[in-house]
Formats: C-alpha cells, sequence, structure tokens
C-alpha cells in the first residue's frame, strides 16, 4: 500500500507539469520511478531504469489525452501540425525505443541526465525565437518529428521539451506551442509503448505484473491520478507566468536527475 500512495502522489506531481508545460511529465516520472523500483524487492538493478523508461511512457499515453483535451477546449492545438509531424513522430520512437532496449542502464541514465540538464537550461535562460523564423516543409517537418521521436523514446517523456521549443523558434505562440505538444505527445507514447512492451517480451527476470518494459501495478495509480491534475494545469498555463515556473521546475528536474545517478550509480 505505502508504493501504491507513492504511485498516485507521483502521478499527482507529474500530470500537473505534464499539462501546465506540455512536457508528458516523464522528466519527473523516470527518476522517481528508477528510485522506486530501485528500492523494491524482485527488480533486477539492470533493467530498473528500463522499466522506469516503458511505465513512464505508456502513462503519458493517458495524460497526453487529458491535457489535450483542455488545450483543444482553449484553441491552443495547431491541429495541421500534428497531422503533419506524426508519421515521423512514429517511426522515430520505434527506433528509439529498440535502441533503448540494448542500452546497458548506467550508459542510458547518463544520457538521460545530460538530456534532463539540457533541457533545464534552456527553462532557465528562456531562449527567444528570431523574428524571421517559421515552420519548415512537410520534409522538414517530418525530420524533426523523427528525430524528437526517437529522443522523446530514449528518455521516456511526451516530446514537449523538444517540441516547444521547436514550434516556439519557429515563431508559434508559446499557449499554441504547449497544446500542440500535448497533442503530439500522444502518438509519442503510443509508439514508445509499443516498442518498450515488444522490447521488453520474454524477458525472464522481470518483476511479476509486467507487461515487457511496463510494470502494471505502478501504471495502475499513476494513470488515474495524472489524468484528474493534467487539466488543471493545462488551465493554469493560460493564467500564470509559465516563464518563471519553468526555471523552478528546471531546478527540480536537475536536482532529481542527479539523485537518480547517485542511486543507480552507488
Amino acid at each position: 500500500m505505502t508504493w501504491w500512495l507513492a504511485y498516485s502522489g507521483l502521478g499527482l506531481f507529474a500530470g500537473f507539469f505534464a499539462g501546465m508545460l506540455g512536457i508528458g511529465g516523464g522528466l519527473v516520472m523516470v527518476p522517481l520511478l528508477t528510485m522506486m523500483f530501485a528500492a523494491q524487492a524482485g527488480f533486477p538493478p539492470g533493467e530498473v531504469l528500463h522499466l522506469a523508461l516503458g511505465t513512464s511512457i505508456a502513462t503519458i499515453l493517458f495524460t497526453s489525452l487529458s491535457s489535450l483535451r483542455t488545450h483543444h477546449q482553449h484553441g491552443a492545438v495547431l491541429w495541421k501540425v500534428v497531422i503533419q509531424i506524426t508519421p515521423g513522430i512514429l517511426f522515430g520512437t520505434l527506433l528509439g525505443t529498440k535502441f533503448a532496449s540494448y542500452v546497458p542502464a548506467k550508459p542510458l541514465a547518463l544520457f538521460f541526465t545530460v538530456f534532463v540538464c539540457f533541457v533545464a537550461m534552456q527553462m532557465i535562460l528562456n531562449l527567444k525565437p528570431k523574428a524571421s523564423r517559421e515552420l519548415p516543409g512537410s520534409g522538414g517537418v517530418f525530420a524533426v518529428g523523427t528525430g524528437i521521436g526517437a529522443v522523446s523514446a530514449l528518455v521516456a517523456i511526451g516530446g514537449g521539451s523538444l517540441t516547444v521549443p521547436f514550434l516556439t523558434w519557429c515563431n508559434v505562440r508559446v499557449q499554441n506551442a504547449i497544446g500542440t505538444s500535448a497533442a503530439i505527445g500522444f502518438p509519442i507514447a503510443v509508439g514508445g509503448s509499443l516498442g518498450y512492451i515488444y522490447n521488453g517480451w520474454g524477458h525472464i527476470d522481470l518483476p511479476a505484473w509486467s507487461l515487457g518494459f511496463v510494470y502494471l501495478p505502478a501504471l495502475l495509480w499513476l494513470v488515474p491520478s495524472s489524468m484528474l491534475i493534467a487539466p488543471l494545469g493545462a488551465r493554469l498555463a493560460h493564467r500564470l507566468p509559465v516563464a518563471t515556473l519553468k526555471r523552478i521546475f528546471a531546478c527540480v528536474l536537475i536536482a532529481l536527475a542527479a539523485k537518480m545517478m547517485l542511486s543507480l550509480f552507488s
């Protein structure tokens, strides 16, 4: 019961920022799930990070729908961009999950931590786009989608930390960028979940109630709480100073990633 409560609390925390910042919540869930799994019996040390990645991206499958609905009600989703980028996203996520399944936990954790620090600095500096930039053509959008999908699958995120900067760099209004990122998070989660289930299928040392690299008991408690709170975060994104919240959240991300690295390497 203690772990179930911890999963529910994590779902609330991750779901709130997923809705507000369009990030999917994986940057929070992965380090905390890794530490939770490592502290429990029956979880092989070499697979705790893979299980955290798979479970996190499966949770995003539901969280993205919840925050997407709220952003759509505010007219913040650019559906033309979503349709153009989705094929590349699906292709990239399948590549990313395949690669992640072959990478040992420690190098994968190092890549995750470096990526988190990159995202955090992006949030802290709050870089602004040049006025002359526009969205690329369909070929360019497909290529960007493939890259976003691959990296998102590797670190189990909804893609917002890549999609939002890309769209704002192309002079898309930040509210539209966040809303569109929430919509793009769904195909990322679909491709990523299927990839982690397939690539983890048949591993005999995984804990009971695992579906590939997705740990179902954690998913069962993460989903309701994250879906419950995500719309609140999405509504607040249209009212609060998001830049200030990003800087605070960036510091939290760096601390969590550092703690995850310590737990894996100690």
